[in-house]
Parts: structure tokens; C-alpha cells; sequence
């Protein structure tokens, strides 16, 4: 738990705009056009009596699909800056469990509407040497497909292990695709926007992760399935 060298920058991911571009707008135009479907739903039913708790959800869903779009925005932006070596590392001491009663509070309409259960197991006082905002980035963006993948419940850990923190944040959904579980460690050439997600997202993650180096040793990133929720688990490790 010591501030990361300035000194070491880990080697860089050829990258091709075009094919982050095309990723980025395939993934905010689905939530474009979710958005239109329930703006237009909810105005059908404006002349309507409807019950509290429909319009309730609906609304959750717009608040929902606006962070997902904001949390695409940021990715190709801090892509961009990483390109032109203008995304510096701001290392300071972060607690850990404050990022994820942030996310609470502001997913909190989403969650409620849908009868998702979130629990966090993370003691108040572990703290990291990290940059606050761009691991702020990376968690909520897992956190959020956590809340769209999720049969209603959600578990989130940390815990330092081998004196390197492990932040893991699992579901009880379907769990990751073998596609995306053989994706996890591809170059951001593969990217593809044939299947239902780009990737754009994980190789940001990866991205942002590997950009945590301490003597040698770079922050990563794991997917699997399974564990206590059965479902996915997204685990960030930093050194």
C-alpha cells in the first residue's frame, strides 16, 4: 500500500481510433435507443392513469441508460488522452468503500425499482494508492452492468491479498459469455461489434489497471463465473 512509481509506464496497446469510435457509438446508440423507447412509452401513457411504481421504473431506467452513455463518453475520452500521453496518474490514498456508496446512492432509483439486493463486504477503514478518478471510472462502469446483468443480487468485496488489493464485484446473472471470458486478455484490435458488447469497456478496464505499476508489477484485471452469486465476477487487482 505505497504510492506507484512515476518513473515506470507500462507499454501501450496499438490503438485504432476508427474501431474505438465505431465500438463506442454501437454501444451508446442500444442505449439511445432504449432511451427513445421509454421516453415514447412513458409519454403513450401520459394521457393515462398509470400506477406509481410503473412510472417509477421506467424512470429508473432512463436515469440508468444516461450514466451507461456519460460511462462510454468518459472511455473514449481517457482512450484519446492515453493515446497522447495526456491522462497522467493522480496518486493519492483512497478508501475503498467509498466508491461503492457512491455508486449506491446514485443507482439507487435503478436498484430499488428492479428489487436488486446490494450488499458490499468492505471494511470502512481499507484504504490504496491509486488515482481516485479513474478507478471511480472503471468500478462504476463494472457496477452499473452489474445492476443491467443481475437477477437481483449483487455482492461486492475487497481485500489485500499477497499485499495487493482485490476488488471484486460479482452478480447472480447468467454469467460472462465465453467470448467475453477469452476476450478478457485480447489487444484492442479484436474488438468487434458483431455480438451483443463491443469489449470497448474491458479493454478500457484493462487499460486503466495496467496503468497502477509498483516495482515492476501492473494492475490487471480477471473474469470468471461462478463463486457465492453463481453469476460473474469481475475482479480488479491492483499492486
Amino acid at each position: 500500500m505505497t504510492p506507484l512509481d512515476d518513473n515506470i509506464k507500462p507499454s501501450k496497446d496499438t490503438v485504432d481510433y476508427a474501431l474505438i469510435l465505431t465500438s463506442a457509438v454501437h454501444d451508446m446508440k442500444n442505449s439511445l435507443c432504449l432511451l427513445l423507447q421509454s421516453i415514447e412509452s412513458m409519454s403513450a401513457d401520459s394521457s393515462n392513469e398509470q400506477d406509481k411504481q410503473t412510472d417509477t421504473a421506467k424512470l429508473a431506467d432512463l436515469h440508468y441508460e444516461v450514466l451507461r452513455l456519460n460511462s462510454g463518453l468518459i472511455q473514449v475520452l481517457s482512450l484519446y488522452r492515453d493515446e497522447k500521453d495526456q491522462l497522467p496518474l493522480n496518486i493519492a490514498e483512497c478508501f475503498i468503500a467509498d466508491y461503492f456508496t457512491e455508486f449506491c446512492i446514485k443507482n439507487q432509483l435503478y436498484s430499488d425499482s428492479h428489487d436488486i439486493e446490494i450488499n458490499v463486504n468492505i471494511d470502512p477503514d481499507l484504504a490504496w494508492y491509486c488515482d481516485y478518478n479513474l478507478i471511480s471510472y472503471l468500478l462504476s462502469d463494472v457496477f452499473i452492468n452489474a445492476l443491467r446483468y443481475s437477477k437481483g443480487k449483487i455482492l461486492v468485496t475487497a481485500n489485500q491479498v499477497n499485499n495487493q488489493l482485490e476488488i471484486e464485484i460479482a452478480d447472480n446473472g447468467d454469467g460472462y459469455p465465453d467470448s467475453m471470458l477469452q476476450a478478457q486478455h485480447n489487444s484492442m484490435s479484436a474488438l468487434s461489434c458483431k455480438q451483443g458488447r463491443t469489449g470497448l469497456g474491458l479493454y478500457f478496464a484493462r487499460l486503466i489497471a495496467n496503468a497502477h505499476v509498483i516495482k515492476g508489477k501492473k494492475g490487471h484485471i480477471l473474469l470468471k463465473n461462478g463463486g457465492e452469486l453463481g453469476g460473474g465476477i469481475f475482479t480488479l487487482i491492483l499492486p
